[in-house]
């Protein structure tokens, strides 16, 4: 401009920077390790067996969790419940919905049988807004749905937005902090399935929760990502019902609940997800192709596994599905991650290929490309559980370890 419009002087406008660092008001405090131990933390148990499981013991005062998961999973359903079963045992919860009215959230609690007056509603989308309520109740948990749909007055951005949702959740987790009540914070996800916003909004909390299970299908598994508080890889499962999440205290029974081991392609596999074996069933169905490209469906495993399993079958075994339509499906709509899922679905495919009754038969292992069959971890568990719903026929890598041995074994040489 030149001048200045205020005094009138003449010249230049020059950038000053204002200096940011202040002298320390006191000296940081540093003990041995030996004394920053504390009292041991007293959590306060939700009363949900397999939500206290996954959270190690109960809820950490002053603790932030993340649960995320797909869209129509059951989130919203699980944590009213869990606020209905703290008040149940003399609590109290503020669930704050800026994604729903209060009558919506009213109707959801009636449907699960929650009429608690210590369970408290509120439909507000501005984070201090729902702070302030939450510090005039001090409720024993604050549960906020979604943090993509809440925003801060002063901070630029539509909601769901990085800076948005940066900045709510801090404020959230300082009030955690600071107040000594739990929160609880829904997040959405992306296409991935990956917990949508900032990676940091996963490193700001104690705790990271992820809700998984198809729509269409009852069955949802909670798992533990991240918990500062216990261990993780924990994992608690549910049945979505009529009158919400039912815990499912024996999944192997439910699972294989209709298990039929008279027909060709079904094989169990004993899965430890975490630190918990449960018994799923791998079907294979194999046919004949009316297509120059034979089709390949996998459901609940890695497609890649798959077609590797399909090849070492042709190389080291001797059976070709090359003219074949090839389906793979996990029953219940779990999904599978152990690389000892293997050797099953390499048995029930040459079943269903064969057209040949297996009976009841479990099997485990890692099938490696030169057909080797590897061991994998939990062999006791796995072998205990299969035993305990009366399986006879047990294959796993000490038995055979080659991938024709263990067809043979099964009696599929």
């Amino acid at each position: 401009m030149g001048f200045c419009p205020q005094c009138g002087n003449d010249g230049p406008l020059e950038q000053t920077a204002e200096s940011k660092r202040k002298k320390a008001q006191q000296h940081t405090r540093i003990v041995s390790v030996t004394k920053a131990g504390g009292d041991t933390v007293v959590r306060r148990r939700v009363t949900i067996d397999e939500i206290d499981r996954v959270l190690g013991g109960g809820l950490v005062p002053g603790a932030a969790v993340l649960l995320g998961g797909e869209p129509g999973v059951g989130k919203s359903t699980l944590l009213l419940q869990v606020a209905g079963a703290l008040a149940a045992g003399g609590g109290s919860a503020l669930v704050a919905s800026a994604e729903e009215s209060l009558e919506q959230v009213g109707l959801r609690a009636n449907r699960l049988g929650i009429d608690d007056p210590n369970v408290f509603l509120a439909s507000e989308r501005d984070i201090d807004a729902i702070i302030t309520a939450a510090g005039e109740i001090t409720p024993d948990l604050l549960i906020v749905d979604s943090i993509q749909a809440v925003t801060a007055a002063e901070v630029d951005g539509s909601p769901g937005g990085v800076a948005q949702v940066r900045e709510s959740a801090a404020r959230l987790v300082h009030f955690a902090k600071e107040t000594g009540v739990p929160v609880v914070i829904i997040g959405h996800v992306t296409k991935d399935g990956g917990i949508a916003g900032p990676k940091l909004l996963e490193h700001a909390v104690d705790v990271v929760l992820y809700l998984e299970g198809e729509a269409e299908r009852g069955l949802r598994l909670l798992r533990s990502l991240k918990n500062r508080f216990g261990a993780t890889h924990q994992v608690g499962i549910f049945e979505m019902r009529d009158a919400g999440m039912t815990e499912v205290p024996d999944p192997s029974g439910l699972l294989l609940a209709r298990w039929d081991g008279g027909v060709p392609g079904s094989v169990v596999f004993p899965a430890v997800d975490g630190r918990r074996p449960l018994l799923v069933e791998v079907q294979a169905l194999v046919s004949g192709t009316a297509t120059p490209q034979p089709r390949r469906s996998v459901r609940g495993l890695e497609a890649a596994r798959v077609h590797q399993v399909l090849a070492v079958l042709e190389r080291h075994a001797g059976f070709s599905f090359r003219e074949k339509d090839v389906y793979v499906n996990v029953v219940g709509g779990m999904r599978l991650y152990d690389p000892g899922a293997d050797l099953p679905v390499a048995i029930a495919l040459v079943s269903s290929l064969l057209d040949k009754k297996l009976g009841p038969i479990a099997a485990w292992g890692e099938v490696g490309l030169t057909g080797e069959v590897r061991p994998v971890a939990h062999a006791r568990r796995r072998v205990e559980e299969a035993a305990r719903l009366g399986i006879g026929t047990i294959i796993n890598p000490d038995d055979a370890v080659r991938i024709d041995k263990a067809l043979a074994r099964a009696g599929l040489a």
